[in-house]
């Protein structure tokens, strides 16, 4: 029928799956966390609230520097 001497079963089109001795592995062993990355976000900032004000800072001054520095190169 198939002339492709690699092919060694006309069943199974795949000859990996039928020599896998290899348990599948289990789907159920971690649950899915059930908090939002964006909960868990927040939760976190909370936790870590000086940093984050820090951070939130540094970040505001970079993108505000950025901005003047584009308008002042392209006017």
């Amino acid at each position: 029928m198939s002339s492709d001497p690699s092919s060694t079963s006309e069943t199974s089109p795949n000859p990996v799956e039928e020599t896998s001795t290899e348990p599948a592995p289990a789907t159920d062993v971690a649950p899915a966390p059930t908090d939002s990355y964006t909960k868990l976000a927040m939760r976190n900032m909370v936790r870590k609230g000086k940093r984050s004000l820090v951070e939130f800072g540094l970040t505001s001054v970079g993108l505000l520097a950025l901005l003047i520095g584009l308008s002042y190169l392209t006017r």
